[in-house]
């Protein structure tokens, strides 16, 4: 399945719009986690633990909404926006939400 933050796919034009579809993850970050993030923060650098939550909440966003367009009988999805929040008291908790067109090519 191809997706896209672009509108079209160059060469492959859109036969059908099948509808919007979205995935939303939200991820709990550990408190050991919290303690070597806090680290970095006062060290300075990257912080590898949330960078890697980051990446898996993105990835399973991302997969929902190739499952969801495939359920509409999409090929694509075109249009994909991406959105990163925290939510919860104090921040606590990631939320990756992904949204786009299913289409078939």
């Amino acid at each position: 399945m191809i997706i896209t933050t672009t509108n079209t796919i160059e060469g492959k034009p859109i036969k059908e719009y099948k509808g919007l579809v979205t995935g939303e993850v939200i991820m709990g970050a550990n408190v050991v986690k919290d303690i070597f993030a806090g680290f970095t923060d006062f060290f300075g650098g990257r912080s590898g633990m949330y960078e890697g939550e980051l990446k898996k909440a993105r990835e399973a966003a991302l997969a929902e909404i190739m499952q969801n367009a495939a359920a509409l009988g999409a090929n694509a999805v075109v249009g994909v926006d991406l959105d990163y929040e925290t939510v919860g008291s104090h921040g606590g908790m990631l939320m990756v939400n992904v949204s786009g067109t299913a289409v078939v090519i």
